[in-house]
């Protein structure tokens, strides 16, 4: 294993055209699927940052705050923004893309953590992160100032 490796080494981005299968009776996007792709995506950063097989240990706080409307495409981009001994922290952002005007718009992140596993499924240890240029430390700032803001937001929202 590489003693360290890039935030850029885990870039992941994926599409998908959203069809009636993975839509709710509003021709909108069913939020499992959604949450499915940002799964997905998140893990294959987390393979491409470890070079190893990662599991799914956490998934923060989810808000929904744009729909993915039937024939839109649905970009999901992930890296990874954080390393622990043998855990990974994956930032998941996913836009909607009306392929007819280029118009894009957020509809929801998160943050996940997913662990490296060795050939016997048992977790093993991950490269740390390094972020060489100023776009991949801006890009590693912002996804924990993030992560923080979301968790602040959350416990003032449920904090009675």
């Amino acid at each position: 294993m590489d003693e360290t490796a890039t935030l850029a080494s885990s870039h992941t981005e994926m599409t998908e055209m959203l069809l009636p299968n993975d839509t709710n009776n509003l021709g909108r996007a069913l939020g499992g699927a959604v949450l499915h792709w940002m799964d997905i995506c998140g893990a294959i950063a987390g393979m491409r940052f470890s070079n190893r097989q990662v599991v799914t240990a956490s998934m923060d706080h989810v808000d929904f705050i744009a729909p993915i409307e039937t024939g839109e495409v649905a970009i999901i981009e992930g890296y990874v923004f954080n390393t622990g001994r043998t855990s990974v922290d994956v930032k998941v952002d996913v836009r909607a893309e009306n392929p007819r005007t280029d118009e894009t718009r957020r509809t929801t992140t998160s943050y996940f953590t997913f662990v490296a596993l060795d050939d016997a499924g048992r977790p093993t240890p991950v490269p740390d992160l390094e972020c060489p240029t100023e776009d991949e430390a801006a890009l590693r700032d912002d996804a924990l100032d993030g992560r923080e803001e979301q968790l602040r937001q959350v416990v003032e929202r449920y904090d009675l």
